[in-house]
């Protein structure tokens, strides 16, 4: 494709989307970005000075619009969606409407020409087995709703030739729309205002993925497609497969008064237990550049100037 590729991306006001469409405007692609602003945030804001730009207010659920503006697209991005097994447990119409019929009405609705790198998530592994890291080939055992509707949708997706699909790890850093409820965002906050967390089942481990690096990995699939595409990748830092005490203890070295403790009692609702492999992307050439120190020095400027106090007087 040439360099006035035209990409549709669908929710990128979000979280991802914020610094996504920035980076794919700096590399001179041309965006259409359809979002319905949820959260009424103005996170694109600095993106409107740039030609290259358009924005549609509208509902990614809105089949007469989505095949609308899908239509001029040579690249789609599906970033709409409910994120998180919290909110898709809270509202799970609103997650299966959005999460998996919206998402298959707009693959439905594609030529086969068309091409598609589609968000998915390490969620899919559920909870893998002990010591073995999972890979592309491992088996997909989500438990939960969000989870469940990611990996059908991928499945569906990739049955179409022109469709990458990126498992990403859990995302942290600083974003024009910010997320606080994401592991290593929520606990370098708690870390920086509360000099404490409480930590349930404190041995599960993760894999994370600095918020730029996704933006990196979507801009390399799109410049690599043809040589990469019909597949599935894992997308994290493999130097940081950590479990929630090693990640605190991460944290603590840029954070000194930082002081966590593992309840005797009780348990997380999050069930996500899994160690994960990045060699399948990084054998494409990709590998991330932000590591997880960086993130963490990054998230200490960005509560330096935000609090999420909306009901308090500080």
């Amino acid at each position: 494709m040439t360099e006035k590729t035209k990409i549709l991306i669908t929710g990128g006001a979000g979280y991802l989307g914020s610094i996504m469409v920035q980076s794919f405007l700096d590399a001179d692609y041309d965006v259409t970005v359809l979002d319905n602003f949820l959260f009424k945030q103005n996170s694109l804001a600095a993106c409107c000075a740039r030609p290259n730009f358009n924005i549609i207010n509208g509902d990614a659920r809105d089949e007469a619009l989505v095949k609308k503006h899908a239509s001029k697209a040579d690249v789609i991005i599906p970033l709409a969606a409910l994120v998180g097994a919290p909110i898709c447990a809270k509202d799970p119409i609103g997650a299966t409407t959005l999460n998996h019929d919206a998402q298959i009405m707009l693959l439905d609705s594609l030529s086969p020409d068309q091409w598609v790198l589609l968000p998915i998530t390490n969620s899919g592994y559920g909870v893998g087995e002990e010591g073995k890291f999972c890979s592309e080939e491992s088996p997909l055992r989500p438990i939960s709703l969000y989870g469940q509707h990611k990996v059908e949708v991928e499945k569906q997706a990739l049955e179409r030739e022109n469709t990458i699909s990126f498992r990403l790890a859990t995302v942290f850093g600083m974003a024009p729309r910010m997320r606080l409820d994401l592991l290593v965002n929520d606990f370098v906050y708690r870390a920086f205002y509360d000099s404490a967390v409480v930590l349930f089942e404190g041995n599960f481990k993760r894999n994370y993925i600095h918020i730029r690096d996704v933006s990196r990995v979507f801009i390399h699939g799109l410049e690599n497609f043809n040589t990469i595409k019909s597949n599935a990748y894992n997308v994290g830092l493999s130097s940081a497969n950590l479990s929630k005490i090693e990640l605190c203890e991460k944290i603590k070295e840029h954070i000194p008064k930082f002081v966590f403790l593992e309840a005797p009692i009780g348990e997380d609702p999050d069930k996500r237990d899994y160690i994960v492999s990045n060699e399948k992307v990084e054998a494409t050439g990709f590998m991330p550049k932000f590591s997880l120190d960086d993130g963490i020095e990054e998230l200490i400027k960005g509560y330096t100037m935000i609090r999420n106090s909306m009901y308090g007087n500080l």
